[in-house]
């Protein structure tokens, strides 16, 4: 089974070397207990650990089952010490958080096996621990905890038992236990190679082999036990499991590894909550940032709204004379006359022209000073304006010069309270009005109360009211989108006809307010992106965080992860289980941080009155931005205790 030719090894310490092994040549058949004996620094737990796949001499030949291990990669030693190989150390080496069951079924992650306790469980009862499977190592005697590390040896059935200073940490009784169960294994049939310093122990194995200054001094056989054997042809299945090596974690494997993390982080509560704090500041920052950004963009597209759509506003220009800028409408003024004629431009849809002003409205013992506006009568659907209570005044009431008004929401309540204002008449600026609608609720729009308003037919302010023949502006709707600046142009042109001959400046200016609203959006939206770019630094300083808390974990969790190399574990499998562990704390992190945000978000909305609004994208950026955080951070800790070599792992201090 197992043949050493001039197999040496040297260690370097410091500036020197020692020299654990000169070369050693051995044989071991199918079926032999041998003990491996000597003085400290004899080289046998070097030997050992060669013949059991955790390390590699640096001279010689070694062939297991037929096969030159010396061309195997890492992650084919860590099968055949997966699958063939059976390992019980002095120290025990048990998972302090995990139960005996789970320490036993450990191995069997690695292999892949589907339904691992139930051998786990039958293994655990062979070795007398049935009423103690559910037990932690701080509950189990030292003998209890080697039998669970023997038990944790002989799940996946292994072909050779290794087993170094098995008694060494145990008392006689519990070492005679012991013995009796490596002598049972024996029996049947299995191969076991052990290390120890007491000479009685090694009395029981059919063949003593005694080491000195890294050399076999003497190989006795002595007739205890039954005849090594030839065994079955096993090189075929050596090839079999080194083909079959994965390359990806498998199911069985990944939730294995998903509930070791979830493990790792409940036994380290503080820690784990520590790497956690960074993530959930920084995705609870997201989350109220985007909230709010969303909100003040929500609550400005929705001022923005009452601007209209395909919208253009006509006012009178603004000229220079002498060198000198006059006020808007000191030259030129805008007419009824002229409203009528862009309304029947091609590609218009409806004109409203508009007057404005300053007035005094009074209902009964109140009064309220307001600003008042006429328009034509499509100004309610051209600004989104159309009342919730009552109508908007006609055509006919326009040419009638009817004295009709539309109030907004702030001059109703001052004016009547909670009554309903329709069909009441009030007075402005002495004139008797009657009021036959609402306006909807608008708000505060650019610092200006849009619902502190009184809305007339144009031409009854006018004449009755301000005493004007002009108009202050002239909004136009354009049938589509596509025909805004070809309506601009037909408008230039037909004004520019109406100005004086010798003006070289147009005598109007017309603005798009669609532009406005795109304009607004567009700051509002990066507004929005900074505040969020902002949220996010802090994300990547909870991943800087994740970073030193890992690699920390990494430290504390070296033997762990020796032995878990020991037992089978891959390259593969160290970085998933430390990845895993790094994505479950972000994700978590992450989980909490949302509801953490989302509970700022409301509460910035209801105590300081900012509008927010939590949006899903929001939600599933920050969820993935933790995930990736936790994956591109947690990487580099996870490569690093991958690379740990198992020998250094198991010896550290």
């Amino acid at each position: 089974m197992i043949e050493l030719r001039q197999v040496s090894k040297t260690y370097p310490m410091g500036e020197t070397s020692v020299r654990a092994l000169r070369d050693v040549s051995l044989r071991v058949s199918s079926g032999e207990f041998v003990a491996i004996m000597g003085p400290s620094g004899s080289g046998k737990s070097t030997l050992l650990h060669i013949l059991g796949f955790l390390d590699r001499p640096d001279t010689g030949s070694y062939t297991f089952l037929g096969k030159e291990t010396a061309a195997f990669e890492d992650d084919e030693l860590a099968l055949l010490r997966n699958r063939f190989a059976g390992f019980i150390f002095q120290q025990f080496h048990v998972m302090p958080r995990m139960t005996a069951l789970e320490n036993a079924e450990l191995p069997m992650i690695y292999s892949g096996t589907h339904r691992p306790r139930l051998k786990a469980q039958e293994k655990l009862e062979e070795v007398g621990l049935a009423e103690r499977v559910r037990h932690h190592p701080n509950e189990l005697s030292g003998g209890e905890r080697q039998r669970v590390a023997i038990a944790r040896s002989l799940v996946n059935e292994p072909w050779v038992i290794f087993a170094d200073e098995p008694t060494g940490n145990l008392d006689t009784k519990t070492a005679e236990e012991i013995v009796s169960i490596l002598k049972k294994l024996h029996s049947a049939g299995k191969t076991i190679i052990m290390v120890t310093h007491e000479r009685e122990l090694a009395e029981h194995a059919g063949r003593i082999i005694e080491m000195r200054d890294g050399q076999i001094i003497s190989d006795e056989r002595t007739g205890v036990g039954h005849a090594p054997s030839e065994g079955p042809s096993e090189e075929l299945r050596v090839e079999d499991v080194l083909a079959n090596t994965r390359s990806a974690i498998g199911t069985a494997s990944l939730v294995a590894h998903l509930r070791q993390a979830l493990q790792a982080i409940v036994a380290h509560k503080l820690r784990s909550f520590l790497s956690m704090l960074g993530i959930l500041v920084g995705v609870a920052s997201v989350i109220a940032m985007l909230a709010i950004g969303q909100g003040a963009k929500d609550a400005i597209s929705q001022r923005l709204a009452s601007l209209g759509s395909n919208l253009l506003v006509v006012r009178p220009g603004a000229r220079r004379m002498g060198g000198v800028r006059l006020e808007a409408g000191s030259v030129s003024r805008l007419t009824l006359k002229d409203a009528e004629e862009i309304a029947a431009l091609p590609q218009v849809k409806s004109a409203s022209p508009e007057v404005r002003g300053r007035v005094q409205a009074v209902y009964g013992g109140k009064n309220w000073n307001t600003s008042v506006r006429g328009t034509g009568p499509d100004y309610g659907k051209m600004r989104a304006s159309e009342p919730t209570v009552g109508r908007f005044f006609t055509e006919g009431e326009v040419n009638a010069r009817s004295r009709v008004a539309v109030i907004g929401t702030t001059v109703a309540t001052e004016l009547f309270g909670e009554t309903d204002p329709t069909g009441a008449t009030i007075k402005i600026n002495r004139m008797a009005v009657q009021v036959i609608g609402v306006l909807p609720e608008k708000g505060e729009s650019f610092h200006r109360d849009q619902d502190d308003v009184v809305i007339l037919p144009v031409t009854t302010a006018m004449y009755r009211l301000l005493g004007k023949d002009y108009v202050d502006s002239i909004d136009v709707e354009v049938k589509n989108a596509d025909l805004i600046e070809a309506a601009q142009e037909a408008i230039g042109q037909l004004l520019r006809k109406r100005q004086p001959k010798n003006s070289d400046e147009d005598g109007f200016d017309i603005r798009n307010m669609s532009e406005i609203q795109e304009a607004v959006a567009s700051t509002t939206q990066t507004m929005t992106l900074l505040l969020a770019s902002v949220a996010a630094i802090s994300i990547i300083v909870g991943g800087i965080g994740i970073v030193n808390i890992m690699l920390v974990s990494i430290t504390e969790r070296t033997r762990e992860i020796g032995l878990r190399k020991a037992i089978g574990a891959r390259r593969l499998d160290i970085l998933n289980q430390f990845l895993i562990e790094s994505v479950v704390i972000t994700f978590i992190g992450g989980m909490l941080g949302i509801a953490f945000g989302a509970l700022v978000a409301v509460g910035l909305s209801t105590f300081a009155g900012w509008a927010a609004r939590i949006s899903l994208f929001s939600v599933v950026l920050a969820t993935t931005f933790s995930i990736v955080v936790g994956m591109v951070f947690g990487l580099w800790p996870a490569r690093q205790a991958a690379r740990l070599d198992p020998i250094a792992a198991l010896r550290y201090e």
